[in-house]
């Protein structure tokens, strides 16, 4: 599949405008503040440390994503984290799989952890335990009074037009209303569909605390994502976004949302088959830079160095993906985000220093 590379990569140094009437900053309960209430999702192996650094120095809050990371890599990454930042971040685990690194990163000095695809139960009393902060991702109302329940500090309301594994099947602003209403002052975390200022304005308005976006840190220098992917961002809208259940890899019970391609193409054409009946599903789509195969129905996205048909791999994107313009520092767009959210919000901008 053939790829137009037409994209703007904007200098970390560049002078962006910034908020000079602030945001309102995000309290996480007595454990930490948020100077921005700006969050990286928890992009899976896109997401490194340096990305999830100048989020934090920036004043956003930063994160990696560990579910599945060897554990004494998981424990390297979050010591070089902590080295890399003074300020908060977080780590994230989905709970369809066993957090098998969770106390180790603990120990190392997470200060917050963020659960997904579950709920904590006796987990949070493990978190809090070690000082640090447990936020979970909701898809419904009921999801929100289950984890309030098990006794979350922060609650990640996800809309169904998120990127990635989707939990939710709900439209973001319909199921914020009703989140934030339940969690009675507990801060809430809006993600889905979210790529700029106007939307970040547009949920603060609403109730949120704070707005994660996933999709538009893939496209930034620091992402881990392989080049052809972050162009492929830029060039791409919203009508490109398919939920689907073609890439599911080990996790056959979750809808993915991503960027339409050849490999959805032929499994759509083919009827739809399950795992045994697919098209192509024997082939090698891309390596890894360690010579690992990639399968064509993996849910692993194009990671930077590999080699091969990399956008046949699962193209996570959300609705919000038109919205991305350039390749951009993090540092640059956190700043952007805060200076257009103030703006929307009836704010003014300044130069950053």
């Amino acid at each position: 599949m053939g790829f137009r590379v037409r994209v703007k990569y904007l200098s970390s140094n560049i002078r962006v405008r910034v908020d000079a009437v602030p945001l309102p900053s995000l309290c996480i309960g007595d454990y930490f503040r948020v100077e921005r209430p700006i969050l990286q999702a928890p992009i899976g192996s896109l997401a490194t440390v340096g990305l999830a650094a100048a989020v934090s120095n920036a004043g956003g809050l930063g994160s990696l994503a560990l579910t599945w990371t060897d554990l004494n890599l998981a424990v390297d990454r979050v010591r070089a984290l902590r080295a890399a930042t003074s300020s908060p971040f977080f780590v994230n685990f989905a709970l369809a799989f066993e957090p098998h690194a969770l106390q180790h990163v603990l120990d190392a000095g997470a200060p917050a952890v963020t659960f997904s695809w579950g709920l904590p139960g006796e987990l949070t009393k493990l978190v809090h335990g070690s000082g640090a902060a447990v936020g979970v991702q909701v898809g419904s109302l009921a999801g929100a009074k289950s984890a309030l329940d098990d006794g979350c500090d922060f609650l990640i309301c996800q809309g169904v037009e998120a990127g990635g594994h989707v939990q939710s099947s709900i439209p973001l602003r319909e199921l914020l209303h009703v989140v934030v209403a339940e969690a009675c002052g507990i801060p809430v975390i809006a993600a889905g569909g979210l790529a700029d200022g106007a939307d970040i304005a547009d949920v603060l308005r609403l109730g949120a605390n704070g707005a994660m976006l996933g999709t538009r840190f893939v496209a930034t220098t620091e992402s881990h994502a392989h080049p052809a992917y972050k162009s492929l961002l830029v060039e791409s809208s919203c009508r490109d976004t398919v939920l689907t259940s073609c890439f599911n890899g080990d996790w056959p019970l979750a809808l993915q949302r991503v960027l339409r391609n050849r490999t959805l193409n032929e499994w759509e054409r083919a009827g739809c088959g399950p795992p045994g009946r697919r098209p192509g599903e024997n082939e090698v789509t891309v390596r890894q830079t360690d010579g690992k195969a990639i399968m064509r129905y993996d849910d692993t996205p194009p990671n930077a160095g590999m080699v091969g048909d990399v956008l046949s791999c699962c193209l996570y994107a959300g609705t919000g993906v038109e919205k991305i313009q350039s390749i951009m520092s993090a540092q640059a767009l956190v700043y952007e985000l805060c200076s257009d959210a103030a703006a929307a919000l009836g704010g003014s901008g300044s130069q950053a220093p």
